[in-house]
């Protein structure tokens, strides 16, 4: 399927130099037709070939992307040069590495926040006391789902799936069919809560950074988000048995500090949407001064258990303020290690993605192609598109185009591509970070051809949300 929509792609690029001939002359028709501009687009299309088979190839997909794009800005700078310019490519790429750098910084924060709850047991107390409640196969079904759905828009929807993934692995045991519909709901979930959130994807982050959408704006879209889960949620609902598993005896505590770091994040969360709507600063530099506040309480956790470690010195035993449980050694927290932690092969993926479409946006590109989808097919056909891509390509470089392409548009109608490339992803088991993730960790049970089975009920809910966007916000339209 995504070789497929390669082809596709490439297709379409390939009638780019025929529409640039429809519409007349200028420099952007010069450069789509150029040598330059065809190797860039070869460039593109053969390095996303390769992030496709990242799995098969066991090859980083920030590899590949990382050198198509310095191929391509190396290829803008000699088209430039050869024309004795010596500012525009130069200017481009700057711009390009600015939207990267607000980009990749605000996501490092976040991840350290997510990384350091990890580490301090937040999520294991709460997958632990769902295991161990005893409730029932539908009970399990519901709770995750509704917590994926509520946990993505402030944790990543990859994280929430894999904890999430945890819990139905531990109580479905040896119920494959249970183990998968409930992997198929939380990926829907995961998905559809990110959506209503500049937090809960890339793609809605994307889009406030860019200030098509106001933070508080963002809610408009709840109940098109809640539609697009709870659709597909109702009809895999009878299918899932009544069983009441044993409870499983499974206990955690959470560590020193946790509940500070949990109350730090959503603190920075608040200075970064402060600083964005009443400062005019980008979301970075409060999210930035939020990573700030968890170093200072990271030096006050490591003096407290430095204090602990010469308490279990001198007695010789778990004694003292903080005890841990016996025979579990003790790991300093560092926050210097939960920024190394961070996915920096993602991080260095979004780079190559920017850059790469960045550069193709510079040879003429981006513009003729917008043209092609949003004044050919219309700015909803277009957006709904946009969502069916991202369940077969990443969303990312999907929605970061769009994002470039700058199509004239309402507010509804960003609203709406905000919507479709968030939940789109949810079609198919590898269009989303979550459905990967998940693949991996219940390898055998949920299967792209698990999900596939239930794909039309998951089209249903896309069509459905859309729908329901369109009614219930018609009058941003």
């Amino acid at each position: 399927m995504r070789i497929f929509l390669s082809a596709l792609m490439l297709l379409i690029f390939s009638a780019v130099p025929v529409l640039a001939g429809e519409h007349g002359g200028g420099a952007a028709q010069d450069m789509t037709t150029s040598v330059s501009g065809y190797l860039s687009l070869f460039l593109f299309v053969a390095a996303y070939t390769l992030v496709i088979f990242e799995e098969q190839l066991h090859l980083r997909k920030s590899k590949p992307v990382m050198l198509a794009a310095g191929l391509i800005w190396l290829l803008l700078g000699l088209f430039y040069a050869a024309k004795g310019d010596t500012h525009t490519a130069h200017e481009a790429i700057v711009h390009n590495l600015t939207e990267y750098a607000e980009l990749m910084l605000f996501l490092l924060v976040a991840m350290t926040y997510i990384n350091s709850m990890e580490e301090r047991n937040v999520f294991q107390v709460l997958r632990a006391w769902l295991v161990s409640k005893g409730f029932s196969l539908r009970v399990i079904f519901w709770l995750t789902g509704l917590l994926a759905f509520f946990i993505s828009p402030i944790a990543d929807n990859l994280t929430t799936a894999l904890l999430m993934g945890a819990v139905v692995m531990a109580v479905g045991g040896d119920n494959k069919k249970f183990v998968s519909l409930a992997c198929i709901n939380i990926v829907v979930a995961a998905n559809a809560g990110g959506a209503f959130s500049p937090f809960g994807d890339i793609t809605t982050l994307m889009v406030w950074q860019k200030g098509k959408v106001a933070f508080g704006e963002f809610f408009d879209l709840f109940l098109p988000s809640a539609v697009n889960w709870l659709v597909p949620a109702a009809f895999m609902h009878f299918s899932v048995g009544k069983v009441v598993p044993k409870a499983l005896d499974e206990k955690a505590s959470m560590k020193l500090g946790a509940k500070r770091i949990m109350f730090l994040f959503l603190v920075t969360i608040a200075t970064a949407v402060s600083f964005h709507n009443y400062l005019h600063l980008p979301p970075v530099a409060g999210m930035m001064l939020g990573l700030s506040f968890l170093g200072f309480l990271a030096y006050f956790i490591k003096l407290k258990e430095r204090r602990q470690e010469e308490y279990d010195g001198v007695l010789g035993q778990q004694e003292g303020p903080f005890p841990r449980p016996a025979g579990v050694p003790r790991v300093k927290f560092d926050i210097m290690r939960k920024v190394a932690r961070a996915e920096w092969d993602t991080l260095l993926f979004f780079y190559g993605v920017i850059l790469c479409v960045g550069g193709l946006s510079q040879f003429g590109y981006m513009a003729l192609v917008s043209n092609y989808m949003y004044t050919g097919l219309g700015a909803t056909n277009a957006n709904v598109l946009v969502g069916v891509l991202s369940s077969i390509v990443d969303n990312i470089p999907v929605m970061f185009a769009v994002l470039t392409m700058d199509p004239a548009m309402s507010h509804g109608q960003w609203l709406l591509v905000t919507l479709t490339a968030g939940v789109g992803g949810s079609l198919l088991s590898v269009g989303s970070a979550a459905g990967v993730g998940l693949m991996g960790v219940a390898r055998g049970t949920y299967t792209f051809g698990a999900h596939l089975k239930w794909m039309p009920v998951v089209a249903l809910g896309y069509a459905a949300s859309i729908y329901c966007h369109m009614i219930i916000n018609r009058s941003l339209f």
